[in-house]
């Protein structure tokens, strides 16, 4: 019985070994989304546009795309031009101003271009919060049923938006 207890912290540190070999490469920051194959939740926002109030059944009828994004956020600097892009060549975006202010947001689409058919305000986060949303940018695809089919965490450029398109049917 001793030479098995004498065995017991090998093991352990084989097994340990073998669960932190399987983890080598993952993706330690991804965070699944539980709003996959979800409908899009109930909201209320205002936008940052017109002041008028804005619910899920006044979002486009076909695959869109909604990005959270702010002023504050350094990557959503970088994201900006190619979400422009994007717009340029027809892809329908919904902007969602997250946890920002009014002015800064309205001055920062004035310089850097509005690449948005819809910019609504959610300055406490709220919706954010029942979309899951980690940080910004967070990009999801909502198929034409309402459904949120795919979900981005970080930067969408070039080589990331084949797979976003993918989704967009």
């Amino acid at each position: 019985m001793r030479k098995f207890l004498l065995f017991v912290p090998f093991v352990l540190f084989l097994v340990l070994g073998v669960v932190l070999y399987l983890q080598l490469g993952k993706d330690t920051q991804y965070m699944p989304s539980a709003l996959i194959g979800k409908l899009l939740p109930e909201f209320t926002l205002v936008s940052l546009q017109d002041d008028q109030v804005y619910t899920k059944d006044d979002l486009p009828k076909g695959p869109y795309l909604i990005n959270f994004w702010g002023t504050w956020c350094p990557a959503c600097h970088v994201e900006h031009p190619f979400l422009m892009e994007l717009a340029e060549s027809g892809v329908p975006i919904i902007g969602i101003d997250y946890k920002d202010q009014k002015a800064p947001a309205e001055q920062w689409l004035e310089q850097k271009g509005n690449p948005y058919q819809l910019v609504l305000m959610d300055e406490l986060g709220n919706f954010g919060v029942d979309m899951g949303v980690t940080g910004a940018p967070e990009t999801f695809v909502v198929d034409s049923s309402g459904v949120v089919v795919y979900r981005h965490q970080g930067v969408v450029n070039a080589e990331n938006w084949p797979e976003l398109k993918g989704y967009m049917k």
